[in-house]
């Protein structure tokens, strides 16, 4: 059942097109993610599906009884409103049924008899405790709040609970993971991997793209293209949308060197014909003429360059001291020592609000600590993204930006690049260089902060959420240009992918100020978690005096399917124990290891080594079993 057909869409902004003759349709249950560079217009696309903007040409037509579901990256939520006032007024037919029952109570309407068929027939008695699980689930406690003093997490959460309660046919989301913190973002991928949802998003999020989708739209140079993930490549979605656009880049190449070489052929032919020409002559001319555009078509693949230079580092670099830190009475410190070392590679992560980006502004002394000291090298030269980006003005050219800094900076090579040049590898033609700043799409803006700060040559680089509104290509190229990145790393980000293939250890930050330090990226700490918990749920087995023995002429009990499903696990639990114990083990071996870490990893060591010993003894006991 098709939900949505678009056909011949078209869309530009002054002389800027950002798309056209768009067409594609989207069927029931299935999960699409857009996949398309800063500034090609995703956003505008999707205002255009959800009924806020019109396009220049073509339309956009939905099944008639689809209901839709938009969530924009800047929910607009009227900030008067409470939380519970924002969320029960949805639209769902739930809460229409029963807003028309409660009416119908208060007017004594003859209709009651009818509300109260229409509440049996959405069965919609459950749906205050149905609200109070997404609540719950989304930590919204608080309903007597007031819009206007949320977060940007918390009002995402807020739009997310009111599109929940809406439950729609079609969802369109647009950055859902922007803002919210790891933990709330497996829920949301775990919500919306349900079969009867359809979905169509964006997101820069490599993993959720993965976890979610079976279909992925690209928009390059104006043109859209269809990625259908087979099923033996589920769950590795933008792993196989990367294979097959490198197949598409390469024919596309070989198409346009083949049309080259004719076009030398045929260039020789026209230079020898004389003027007056016969009707074939006229054809192979006209012929010529295409030959040439596709020939020297432009190929609008050009990638990001991030080739900046780092800053020397020398030998001391920063040190915390007893450093104690507290907003009111919520704690983010407390006596916390530290010292980082030379190409420290961290990575933060925690529940919003528990103080991660209080931890970078005290590490570049935009806030001072309550008590402690923090020491900086004297070779130390910050670069610090933030969350807030770049504060620019709206009537200020791209190119004023860069100037402003200066007008020629160094690259890695030692070679002085204008601001132009500069821009140029950023990705922004000369025609969006002496464009207004306002007319910058929140993911260029993105990208020329980014810009702003690596030309100064940092070599101590900290992101707080750098992967926000930055294109999946944009992504990919800024994590190959911090795998060789020659200085001290620190990164906030709910990026799982990036976060895995960039750090080294962790902090996480689990409250009341208590920080963790586990040595390993994000994807080793959500597998000891999941250990642990299951470790929790494995309840021992005992042998009691009066169980009956069982002698070799008696059949072997056969495994229920509860314990067969525990005895194929088991197996790879163990590998991944087993594994996890050389890490540490070869950690341990690492030089110039304080005692304390050492004595850490021993004692992680020795409950890897005993988790290992009870996982074996009851992979032995069901191995007994008859299969």
């Amino acid at each position: 059942m098709n939900y949505l057909s678009v056909e011949n869409l078209a869309k530009r902004y002054g002389e800027h097109h950002l798309f056209e003759n768009l067409s594609f349709g989207i069927e029931k249950g299935q999960k699409v993610a857009l996949v398309a560079p800063n500034g090609t217009g995703k956003t505008s696309l999707f205002n255009i599906l959800a009924g806020i903007d019109t396009p220049d040409q073509g339309e956009a037509r939905f099944r008639k009884e689809v209901r839709i579901g938009f969530l924009p990256q800047e929910p607009p939520l009227d900030p008067q409103k409470t939380i519970l006032e924002t969320i029960l007024q949805s639209d769902s037919p739930a809460n229409r049924a029963l807003r028309f029952y409660e009416q119908c109570l208060e007017t004594q309407s003859p209709q009651l008899g009818e509300a109260l068929a229409a509440i049996d027939a959405l069965q919609a008695w459950g749906y205050e405790q149905r609200l109070q699980q997404i609540l719950s689930s989304l930590r919204i406690t608080d309903l007597s709040q007031t819009i206007a003093t949320l977060s940007g997490g918390q009002r995402k959460r807020v739009a997310l609970a009111q599109l929940f309660m809406d439950e729609p046919d079609f969802w369109i989301l647009d950055e859902p993971t922007n803002h919210l913190d790891l933990d709330m973002i497996e829920w949301l991928e775990e919500h919306l991997s349900k079969a009867n949802i359809t979905l169509l998003m964006v997101t820069h999020d490599r993993h959720f793209l993965d976890q979610l989708c079976n279909e992925i739209l690209e928009i390059d140079a104006g043109k859209l293209y269809r990625y259908s993930v087979p099923n033996n490549r589920q769950g590795e979605a933008y792993y196989y949308f990367l294979e097959k656009k490198e197949e598409r880049i390469s024919q596309q190449t070989a198409e346009i060197d083949k049309a080259k070489n004719l076009w030398r052929k045929e260039l020789d032919w026209v230079r020898r014909q004389p003027k007056a020409r016969g009707t074939k002559a006229k054809y192979r001319l006209d012929a010529f003429q295409e030959i040439q555009k596709k020939a020297f078509a432009e190929q609008k693949n050009k990638k990001l360059q991030l080739e900046t230079d780092t800053a020397r580092l020398g030998k001391k670099i920063v040190e915390w001291k007893q450093i104690s830190k507290k907003f009111e009475q919520r704690i983010i410190l407390e006596k916390f020592s530290y010292t980082f070392q030379r190409y420290e590679r961290l990575g933060i992560v925690g529940k919003n609000g528990t103080g991660k980006t209080t931890l970078l502004n005290l590490l570049t002394q935009k806030i001072a600590p309550d008590t402690g000291n923090i020491e900086i090298g004297e070779t130390i030269r910050f670069g610090y993204y933030t969350q807030e980006g770049l504060q620019l003005k709206n009537d200020q050219r791209v190119i004023e930006v860069i100037q402003n800094i200066a007008d020629q900076l160094p690259d890695s090579t030692g070679r002085s690049l204008s601001a132009t040049q500069w821009l140029d590898r950023f990705l922004f033609p000369p025609k969006r260089q002496y464009a207004y700043v306002s007319t910058l799409s929140g993911g260029e803006r993105r990208r020329l902060y980014l810009l702003t700060i690596l030309v100064q040559n940092p070599n101590f680089l900290i992101l707080d959420e750098p992967t926000n509104d930055l294109d999946l290509i944009t992504l990919q190229v800024l994590e190959d240009f911090l795998q060789n990145y020659e200085g001290c790393l620190v990164i906030v980000s709910h990026d799982r992918h990036f976060m895995d293939k960039l750090v080294e250890h962790l902090w996480i930050l689990e409250g009341d100020g208590k920080i963790r330090d586990f040595n390993g990226n994000y994807g080793a700490y959500r597998a000891l978690l999941e250990l642990e918990e299951e470790e929790k749920n494995t309840k021992p087995t005992h042998n009691n005096n009066n169980s009956t023995t069982i002698t070799n002429n008696t059949p072997k009990r056969k495994r229920s399917y509860k314990e067969q499903k525990e005895y194929e696990s088991l197996e790879a639990e163990i590998e991944i124990l087993e594994n996890l114990k050389v890490q540490k083990v070869a950690q341990m071996n690492v030089p110039n290891l304080s005692y304390e870490e050492v004595n850490r990893l021993g004692i992680e060591v020795a409950t890897l080594s005993e988790q290992i010993d009870q996982k074996s003894m009851r992979w032995l006991e069901l191995s007994e079993l008859a299969g």
